[in-house]
């Protein structure tokens, strides 16, 4: 009852923040959310869940005005409190190829190499504790032409820790890993991870001053792919039980960027020592750790093994929610179409607890449900876990009052008696088979 009163509130918080079309964009959402496969926004008015004519779709997305500073705040509220949370920053392109018209067009970087006309999108995600595939996005937003991806992120970073009440540990891929992002976040009370390419230098800490001419701001050149010029390690550390294998972690103190000597940072190298199953062993990972507190090696790197997840939810986002499939003809409705992307993410969490998983004969059974399974959960109304499920949850919405004197369980209960109630029928029917079957 906890999870479904907590999952009720942050849906009547939402719903106060969207601005206009509040009921159209929340049955689109909804839509979204039950609908797996799609091939135009239209097509989501078929839903049983979608009251409104197909025009609706559109109308909500160019009618609607998510607050995104304050839906981010609802967001940062269900963190649970502890020493640190875990964020992931990372990138990722929406390709518009044939939109010549579309304003504030960009070149993306997209798989194997190739570059596309489009737009490119900065996300910022809370990665839950415990395994699995959740990444939890707080800012989803769009980077023009005037922004770069490590200035679109060091800006949303800024807007995090304003509200966020503990520290933030931010995990980043190899694009962050320079000096210009150790410089953009100079002045945050934050600690970051990143991975760095493995033909960087590095510089140690300069001599003492001689008492002649201008101070020394460097010190000997650390080359990664040079390992006589590696300096003597602080920490050495094996791994045996480790998730790729037996694992080395060596640590270097003291080192910095070349741009940015007053800011020194801690170089690690992880080298897996077991071969792959094909009988080579893996290239060595540079990370580099920034931040006045430091975690211990093997802390810092099961906490980076961490970070993939924000590409699972990047493939969820865009196969699963349809996040890529509209044509939008202004980056203000794209804008406003990704926006709603985390708000969905975050009701499949929030309802994940409610939820008995429904698996098929040849899906392997998992106690910890991923997005995928959660959402495929709720898009099944044939079924009798669908069912309870959404009987459930609508019996609890249908004491919550949206709006003025407007009940958006109504509408539910009315999903409820056209879809569910007929598929009971047929539950009872195998349940009674099943029984004289038995006896």
């Amino acid at each position: 009852m906890m999870n479904c009163e907590r999952l009720q509130t942050f849906r009547q918080a939402a719903y106060e923040l969207l601005t206009k079309a509040k009921d159209a964009t929340f049955e689109l959402m909804d839509a979204v959310m039950t609908t797996r496969q799609a091939s135009s926004l239209a097509e989501f008015s078929l839903s049983p869940l979608f009251r409104r004519q197909y025009s609706s779709t559109y109308e909500a997305i160019e009618d609607s005005r998510p607050q995104r500073n304050r839906l981010a705040q609802i967001y940062i509220k269900q963190i649970p409190k502890a020493e640190y949370s875990v964020f992931v920053i990372d990138h990722t392109s929406w390709g518009r190829i044939d939109a010549k018209t579309l304003k504030d067009r960009t070149y993306q970087h997209q798989k194997q190499s190739t570059i596309v006309a489009g737009q490119g999108y900065s996300t910022i995600a809370w990665i839950p504790d415990g395994e699995g595939s959740w990444a939890l996005p707080v800012r989803h937003e769009r980077i023009t032409s005037w922004e770069s991806p490590i200035s679109k992120a060091a800006w949303q970073i800024k807007q995090l820790v304003k509200h966020l009440p503990q520290r933030a540990l931010i995990l980043l891929d190899r694009e962050y890993g320079n000096a210009k992002w150790v410089l953009a976040t100079s002045d945050l009370e934050i600690e970051s991870v990143m991975r760095i390419r493995s033909n960087t230098c590095l510089w140690t800490a300069p001599p003492p001053y001689s008492g002649r001419g201008c101070p020394r701001k460097h010190g000997r050149k650390f080359q990664l792919k040079d390992p006589e010029t590696w300096t003597i390690p602080d920490r050495v550390l094996e791994l045996p039980e480790s998730v790729c294998g037996k694992v080395k972690v060596t640590m270097w103190k003291g080192l910095h960027f070349y741009p940015a000597p007053k800011h020194p940072v801690n170089l690690i190298l992880v080298e897996r020592l077991t071969a792959t199953g094909e009988g080579r062993l893996m290239p060595p990972l540079w990370l580099v750790w920034t931040g006045k507190h430091t975690l211990s090696l093997e802390e810092i790197w099961h906490q980076y093994l961490r970070r993939f997840g924000i590409e699972h939810w990047y493939r969820f986002a865009k196969q699963r929610l349809h996040w890529t499939m509209p044509s939008f003809t202004t980056p203000e409705q794209s804008g406003r179409w990704s926006d709603l992307m985390p708000l969905m993410t975050w009701q499949l969490w929030l309802a994940k607890n409610l939820v008995t998983e429904f698996r098929l004969p040849w899906q392997s059974a998992s106690i910890k449900l991923a997005p995928g399974r959660v959402a495929h959960w709720a898009g099944n109304p044939p079924s009798s876990l669908c069912f309870h499920f959404y009987s459930r949850l609508v019996l609890q919405l249908f004491h919550l009052k949206v709006g003025e004197n407007r009940l958006v369980g109504l509408r539910g209960l009315n999903v409820l008696l056209e879809l569910f109630i007929p598929s009971l029928k047929s539950v009872f029917l195998r349940l009674n088979n099943r029984q004289k079957l038995a006896s």
